[in-house]
């Protein structure tokens, strides 16, 4: 007779990812624990990929969770960085190879002005070395096989810039970015407009939508749920993902009658999105509109709902 095991958990673990492991890794990893912790087989993604020299906040969607993997993808994310002065590398990190060379080391006052024209709604090229595809085939590939690879601009917004520190070769800043923004090609921009190139040497990510930093585990913490820690004691609910949508509480009736698919009529709320709540337990995402809600995605939890 095969073990009982425990049932698929709904939720975000958001681990503190460490320098050298790659978003899909982390991934792999949280399978792993759960496996190895005797859960059932649950499924699992990441809300915004983080890059393996990349370090901090990354959001590992569980179970149900994984409905909202879009939404965080498109969220706003903060970062701090540190560009060097001096050196711009083909990858625009420590990894590449150097391609150009300055003498010219900015101020601290140099670096200031630029900044707004740095902030807002800006374009920028993403780096060579990026997952981009182009004709189906990732930048990063044609540019490690040689290929002269050419990105088109994008719009992105810069919602903040702010400098945290700087010394005599390096300025460390912190950004508040929309979803597409290249924090590498947003460091080469700034070290080209202050007459001089640079790279990134630190990227951390300390904000992924309403996720922070202070929430965020360590992968030993992690490594626990496969010794037969409690996952309850690290998993962040469903809804935590939602904190800026506003409640529908349901009735049984109506609660019914969503997790069918129907509309719901002559509401009193504003238009717009809400999280339908039957009790505590997520019923589903939907769209108000004159007085009718339709789903937009629905959340299997019937076997928690009150």
């Amino acid at each position: 007779m095969s073990e009982t095991k425990k049932p698929a958990p709904h939720g975000w673990l958001l681990l503190d990812k460490p320098r050298g492991l790659g978003s899909t890794q982390a991934v792999g990893l949280v399978k792993r624990v759960l496996r190895q912790g005797g859960y059932a087989k649950t499924k699992v993604g990441h809300g915004g990929t983080l890059d393996p020299l990349a370090e901090g906040v990354l959001p590992i969607a569980l179970g149900e969770a994984t409905k909202l993997a879009g939404r965080m993808l498109d969220a706003s994310k903060i970062y701090d960085f540190t560009l060097l002065f001096g050196e711009q590398t083909d990858t625009l990190d420590t990894e590449g190879e150097v391609v150009a060379t300055s003498d010219h080391i900015p101020t601290r006052a140099d670096i200031e002005t630029i900044l707004p024209q740095f902030t807002g709604a800006i374009e920028q090229a993403p780096p060579a070395y990026s997952a981009i595809k182009i004709d189906g085939k990732r930048a990063y590939d044609r540019a490690r096989a040689g290929e002269e690879v050419e990105m088109k601009l994008r719009a992105t917004t810069i919602h903040s810039l702010e400098i945290l520190d700087a010394d005599e070769a390096s300025v460390t800043l912190t950004a508040h970015v929309s979803k597409g923004t290249y924090i590498r090609s947003l460091a080469r921009d700034i070290a080209l407009a202050v007459g001089s190139c640079g790279h990134v040497t630190y990227l951390r990510r300390i904000k992924a939508g309403p996720f922070l930093e202070k929430q965020a585990i360590s992968l030993d913490s992690a490594e626990e749920i496969a010794k037969g820690a409690p996952i309850e004691n690290l998993l962040l609910p469903l809804e935590a993902g939602l904190d800026d949508i506003p409640v529908l509480t349901l009735e049984p009736d109506s609660a019914q009658a969503v997790r069918q698919g129907r509309v719901l009529s002559d509401l009193p709320h504003s238009d717009g999105l809400y999280l339908a709540r039957l009790g505590q337990t997520p019923v589903a995402l939907m769209e108000l509109e004159a007085g009718s809600a339709k789903v937009v995605r629905g959340f299997n939890l019937m076997d928690v709902a009150e």
